[in-house]
This record gives C-alpha cells, sequence and structure tokens, in this order.
C-alpha cells in the first residue's frame, strides 16, 4: 500500500508539472526573455508571385548575411490561417526575429502574441501588424498623393478618372487616402469608378475592364500598386484607349520600369517603395532591440519618390 501511494503521489506531481509546464508555453505563465543574438530570421510575406515580395526576400538574405544569421521565407498567398500557421512553425523552430507584411494587421495579433511571449521580436512591414515591436513602411499616404499629382498634372486638372483599390489593408487604404486628397483640390478632376483588385496584374485588369465599360468617358487611372496598375494598361489597351487614357501605379518596381521605357505606354509615371530597405532597417531595428536601443518611434516612415518617363533612366530600383 506504501509504494502504491508513493506512485500516486509521483504520478500527481508530475501531473502537476506537465500542466504547470503546458500553462508556461499557451501564454498563461511569464514570456521567455529575449534572444541575446539574431540568428534565425523568419520572414513572412503575402504574396510571392508579387515581384515586390521577391524583392524584400532579397532584402533579408542581404541582412542575414552581414550578421551571420540564417533566412527562412514563407509565403501566405493573401490568406490569414497560412500565416497563424507559419507563426506557429516559427515558434516550434526557434526562430528569434519574425519580419512579417500581414495579410490582416488585426486578426495576425493572436499569432504575433503567441510569438512574443516565446521571446520572438516581431517587426511589421509594408502594413501594420497588431502587437508588432514596430512597423517600417512606405510612407504610403505619400505615395498615393505623389503618384495623383503627376496622374492630374498630365490631365491638365481636369478629366475623370477611375481608382484600382486593393486589399483592405492599411497601406493600400492609405495609398487611396493620398490619391482622393489630392483630387480634393482639383475640382476639375471626378472619380468615376472606384474597384478592389486582388493587388495583381489580372484582377487589375478585370476591374478595369468592368470599370471601362461601365464607364467609358474616362482620362486617368491610379492603381495603388504597380501589378494593378500594369493590369489597367492592359485593360486601355485593348479598348485601344492608349492614346487618350493615362495611368499611374504605386511601387517603383522592375516591371513598371520597363513599362515606363516601352514607347506608347499609358503608363506614365510610380510613386517608389524600397521592399528591400524596409527588411534591412527591420532587423536593424531587431538588434537594437536587442542591445537594449529600441526605436523612438515604433512606425517608421521611408519617404516615397516619383518615377516618371523623364527620370526613369536614373532610378536606381529595386
Amino acid at each position: 500500500m506504501k509504494h502504491i501511494a508513493r506512485t500516486v503521489a509521483v504520478l500527481s506531481v508530475a501531473a502537476v508539472t506537465a500542466f504547470a509546464s503546458a500553462a508556461c508555453t499557451s501564454g498563461d505563465g511569464e514570456a521567455a526573455a529575449k534572444p541575446d543574438k539574431i540568428e534565425k530570421i523568419g520572414l513572412m510575406v503575402q504574396d510571392m508571385s508579387n515581384p515586390f515580395f521577391s524583392a524584400m526576400d532579397k532584402g533579408a538574405k542581404e541582412a542575414a548575411a552581414k550578421i551571420g544569421a540564417t533566412t527562412n521565407t514563407q509565403d501566405a498567398q493573401l490568406d490569414l490561417a497560412n500565416q497563424n500557421n507559419q507563426i506557429d512553425a516559427f515558434i516550434q523552430q526557434g526562430v528569434d526575429l519574425i519580419v512579417i507584411s500581414a495579410v490582416d494587421e488585426n486578426g495576425i495579433e493572436p499569432a504575433i502574441e503567441r510569438a512574443k511571449r516565446a521571446g520572438i521580436i516581431v517587426i511589421a512591414v509594408d502594413t501594420p501588424a497588431k502587437g508588432a515591436d514596430a512597423v517600417i513602411m512606405t510612407d504610403a499616404v505619400q505615395a498615393g498623393e505623389k503618384s495623383c499629382e503627376y496622374l492630374i498634372q498630365q490631365l491638365g486638372g481636369k478629366g475623370n478618372i477611375l481608382l484600382v483599390d486593393g486589399t483592405p489593408i492599411q497601406t493600400i487604404r492609405d495609398r487611396i487616402t493620398g490619391c482622393n486628397n489630392v483630387v480634393r483640390k482639383n475640382p476639375g478632376i471626378k472619380v468615376v469608378g472606384q474597384q478592389a483588385s486582388k493587388n495583381d496584374r489580372a484582377s487589375g485588369l478585370a476591374v478595369t475592364t468592368d470599370m471601362l465599360t461601365a464607364t467609358p468617358d474616362v482620362q486617368g487611372i491610379f492603381g495603388m500598386n504597380d501589378p494593378s496598375a500594369l493590369g489597367a494598361v492592359l485593360a486601355v489597351e485593348q479598348v485601344k484607349a492608349a492614346g487618350r487614357i493615362k495611368v499611374t501605379g504605386v511601387d517603383g518596381s522592375p516591371e513598371s520600369v520597363a513599362e515606363l521605357k516601352r514607347t506608347g505606354s499609358p503608363f506614365v509615371g510610380t510613386a517608389t517603395q524600397n521592399p528591400a530597405e524596409m527588411v534591412r532597417q527591420a532587423v536593424e531595428v531587431a538588434q537594437g532591440i536587442i542591445d537594449g536601443k529600441p526605436p523612438a518611434q515604433t512606425t517608421i516612415l521611408i519617404p516615397s519618390e516619383l518615377v516618371t518617363r523623364d527620370s526613369v533612366n536614373e532610378y536606381q530600383g529595386w
């Protein structure tokens, strides 16, 4: 009987210990300490089919090489569930830093909190993500303003324009806000259509075609990113309106550079982003957090520049 009692006691202690351990790993206990060094970086992008995110991957590899770290890039394919699973995988892999371009800035917060409780530094890039230690992004309002200012200038301050919108994340909303800021200052300009693409060329083509069918009297189109703007270019050319409709975008992508150099293209300008620099700065900010020097501001904005047919040959690109 004593042997049985002792066995029950040992099993009880083991059960309590296991429960306590599970509570800590589930987030009910104290958070793990942040790393002393960045050795493993997990990069999470929205959609690797977009060259913007390929440039982020390149920037991550460059930044990691400088500090002797490894990288693991994961493509969410614009799916929040994928990003939740990817964060949990990074926690299991013991990464030190997660750099994330969030599909859903609010929906991803619980997963980010799990990562932070595991001692992982989380830096958002391109668009905010709730719970992240910092966010590094283009001044998206400025980018929208620069692109639309140039479009309206090319139209002589008069005409009807379309807005090719995108997925409802903060950086895209900010670009549309920037464009609308400029439209309000130009009473000769009227927005006659606005539809959301899926941020890619194919959907940009589809929604622009729909809008041009419904409202053919259009002189300008603002695409909130370069892929959607280049889709709009295809739509314009399909209705044989390249001579009367002008298109601008946001990104400064290699594809937009080629389009600016193409003779006869309706594409006339793009406001730049620097995706590789966002990731490089994310690694620098994370290193500062480890060194006890967190950023003075948790939102760091990278200025946008306008690239046109006249200036494209001087643009350094991605």
